[in-house]
């Protein structure tokens, strides 16, 4: 495939539409919401997922072709056990290498499944998890470096659940499918013919790779049927790069009541929730009107970026706007429908003012600090990437790789990290741990982010409280990175040892 210059593919970019359908096979708007099928993993033999290849119809007499864990897009949903272990094979039918990444569990380095595990073409990896961590709404999805951004979009990843049999219950919706509904979130772009595209170059590299249409579960604009009654959404933006906020068309209050890596002490009162790529949150809804309802989203400009790049919102600042859809407290548009199912009996069932089992943040004091700062445009700069060449990204002046460890970690020690970014915000993520947010850009967080996270929203800059208890070896390092996909790819991406 023929690259374009960057700048010419800035240029291109500005003339993408926000969020409109554009292929020409009819769409199939209101379909159902599909669910992904539930699979427990314990400690028994036959817990298998294969990375395939297939074709699936994201609109009426049209496929395309996509990836998924045994099935044609996505993968199931597992659900594991705290306490167990949970034994699991990942296989790869695919002709190109894979990995499997655990996004948010605690797991030593070897069974991470980061850049360093890759499993060839033909093969598979069994492991065996160890489940040690508080109940929650995580992740999976393959991790190959320079190549994560293309396997995830087109259909490499899946939710995973974890549930702890030993902590109080929390009084929360629970029957799965039913009032405890996945919303995995992604935008995707489609060909005239129907066909997912996907560019990794120029303006996409820049800001990361954004679509026009919005996927809920693989589907659609899909509707969901609920009870009549209180809901619980496990909500992922599983987009590249998009920053969603979430709100219900016609103002109704939710409550949330978790964030990445666990329950929230009590429930919290909100009318919409952001959520950066790989963020989670659940939220509880109360259907007991039997009012339709739609949740929608105003697209979050990369803050920095829309200042100017060049300072005061001037030529560049506009420029890397262009594609990014509806500007802050801009046009909603529509990421799911719910409609009442008169078939499902509502549980009767109140929210709690509190909730048992919430873990409780870290109160050890760090034992050092580190910085990250998150660079764009190095090498070269500005204006060699603009006519012709490649930007270079990177953390503290270095781009990602694989037989350099960037930091070496003391096991069970308690570290203060301060992530700062430059020229746009950017999602952080460090594998193998949840940390706490204590401090943005000097100020102390807000209740709703004080949960435990694996994902900090990095607009300046941010201070995270994190300790790791598990080991990473040199030949099996965590990574720390920018979740932007595309950034990732391109270097935004550290590794370390744990020992």
């Amino acid at each position: 495939m023929q690259r374009r210059s960057f700048l010419g593919s800035m240029i291109a970019g500005l003339a993408v539409p926000a969020l409109i359908g554009r292929a020409s096979a009819q769409s199939a708007p209101g379909q159902p919401l599909p669910i992904p099928a539930l699979m427990d993993v314990g400690n028994e033999a036959g817990n298998r997922i294969d990375a395939i290849a297939g074709r699936r119809s994201f609109f009426e007499g049209a496929e395309t072709r996509v990836l998924g864990w045994s099935q044609d897009y996505l993968g199931p949903t597992l659900r594991m056990q705290r306490g167990q272990g949970a034994r699991i094979t990942a296989s790869n039918r695919l002709e190109q290498g894979v990995t499997a990444h655990w996004h948010g569990l605690h797991v030593p380095g070897w069974q991470d499944g980061g850049p360093h595990s890759v499993i060839a073409p033909g093969r598979h990896l069994e492991q065996t998890l160890e489940i040690d961590q508080p109940a929650g709404t995580y992740w999976y999805h393959s991790h190959v470096h320079g190549r994560t951004g293309e396997q995830v979009y087109n259909g490499l990843a899946g939710l995973l659940l974890i549930e702890d049999p030993e902590a109080p219950e929390p009084g929360l919706p629970s029957d799965y499918g039913i009032d405890d509904i996945p919303l995995i979130v992604q935008d995707r772009r489609f060909s005239r013919a129907g066909e997912l595209r996907y560019d990794d170059d120029g303006m996409a590299l820049m800001q990361g790779f954004r679509g026009d249409r919005i996927l809920v579960n693989g589907a659609l604009s899909p509707v969901a049927r609920v009870p009549a009654g209180l809901v619980r959404l496990r909500l992922l933006n599983g987009s590249n790069s998009r920053v969603y906020r979430f709100r219900f068309e016609d103002g109704r209050a939710f409550h949330q009541v978790a964030t990445d890596a666990g329950l929230l002490p009590a429930p919290l009162r909100r009318s919409e929730v952001q959520l950066a790529p790989a963020e989670r949150a659940e939220i509880i809804v109360d259907f007991a009107s039997g009012q339709p309802a739609r949740l929608v989203s105003v697209d979050v400009p990369m803050t920095m970026m829309g200042r100017g790049m060049m300072g005061g919102g001037g030529m560049m600042g506009g420029m890397m706007d262009g594609d990014a859809g509806a500007s802050e407290g801009g046009a909603a548009f529509e990421v799911t429908r719910f409609e009442i199912d008169e078939d499902l009996t509502p549980k009767a069932m109140t929210l709690p003012t509190t909730l048992a089992g919430a873990p409780r943040p870290n109160p050890e004091e760090p034992v050092r600090r580190r910085s990250f700062r998150l660079n764009m445009m190095m090498g070269m700069g500005m204006m060699g990437a603009m006519f012709g060449g490649k930007p270079e990204l990177g953390i503290n002046g270095k781009t990602y790789q694989m037989d350099r460890i960037d930091q070496q970690l003391r096991l069970g020690e308690t570290e203060l990290w301060e992530i700062s970014a430059d020229m746009m915000a950017h999602p952080f993520h460090v594998h193998g741990t949840s940390f706490q947010v204590v401090s943005r850009n000097g100020r102390a967080v807000s209740y709703a982010e004080s949960g435990l996270k694996d994902v900090v929203w990095v607009d300046g800059t941010a201070e995270i409280l994190i300790r790791f208890d598990r080991l990473a070896r040199s030949d099996a390092p965590y990574m720390y990175h920018c979740h932007i996909l595309e950034h990732e790819d391109a270097g935004m991406m550290g590794q370390f040892t744990v020992s």
